[in-house]
C-alpha cells in the first residue's frame, strides 16, 4: 500500500466515523465518498472500524487504570462506556453486524472480534489470566454487560477529574524519621 493509498484510507476512514456518528443507525455508511475505492467490501470497511474500536478501547483502558487502579472491573467498564460515547456510531454498527452478519465470513469475524473484545476486557480487569480463555470470555461478557449499563446512565467519565491521585508517601526511611520526630 502506497503512503498516497494509506493516507486517503485513513482519511476515508475519518469521514465513515464521522457519518456514522451522525446517522446513529447501525448500518455501514457505504456511501461516504471514497468507501468504494478504498475498501474491498463492507467486511473490509467493518474491520477497519472495528480495529478503531479495539485501538481506542485499549487505549481508554490504559488511561483508566492509570487513574483507577484499584476497582479494575469499574475502571475497564467505565473505558468501554467512554469509548461508546466517543465511537456511537461504530459501536452501533459493530452491535448491529455482530448480531445481523451479512454472510458467513462476517459471521466468522464479528464472533472472532466479539471474542478478542471479551477477552481483552477480562485480562485488563484481572478477571482472567492469559491461558483460561473460556473463563476470560465468560468474565469479558459480563464486563461489557456491566459497561453497556453504565454507557446508558453514565457521561463520559474523564479520569483525572473522577479520581484522585494517590498522595506520594516518601520512602520507608522518610516515614521512620518523621515517626521518630514526633
Amino acid at each position: 500500500m502506497t503512503w498516497t493509498a494509506y493516507h486517503n484510507r485513513g482519511e476515508t476512514l475519518r469521514a465513515v466515523i464521522t457519518a456514522s456518528s451522525q446517522r446513529r443507525d447501525g448500518v455501514l455508511p457505504t456511501d461516504v465518498e471514497g468507501v468504494a475505492e478504498t475498501f474491498h467490501d463492507e467486511l473490509d470497511l467493518l474491520g477497519a472500524l472495528v480495529l478503531k474500536w479495539h485501538t481506542r478501547l485499549a487505549g481508554n483502558i490504559e488511561q483508566m487504570l492509570a487513574h483507577q487502579p484499584t476497582d479494575l472491573d469499574e475502571a475497564v467498564a467505565v473505558a468501554w462506556s467512554n469509548t461508546a460515547h466517543e465511537l456511537p456510531g461504530v459501536r452501533m454498527i459493530i452491535d448491529h453486524y455482530r448480531a445481523e452478519p451479512v454472510d458467513d465470513a462476517m459471521a466468522r469475524a464479528m464472533a472472532k472480534a466479539a471474542a478478542k473484545e471479551h477477552y481483552l476486557l477480562a485480562v485488563m480487569a484481572g478477571r482472567a489470566s492469559l491461558l483460561s480463555e473460556q473463563a476470560a470470555l465468560r468474565a469479558g461478557a459480563a464486563i461489557e454487560e456491566r459497561a453497556r449499563e453504565l454507557h446508558r446512565t453514565l457521561p463520559p467519565v474523564d479520569p483525572a477529574e473522577a479520581y484522585e491521585e494517590p498522595q506520594v508517601r516518601g520512602t520507608l526511611l522518610e516515614r521512620l524519621r518523621a515517626v521518630l520526630a514526633a
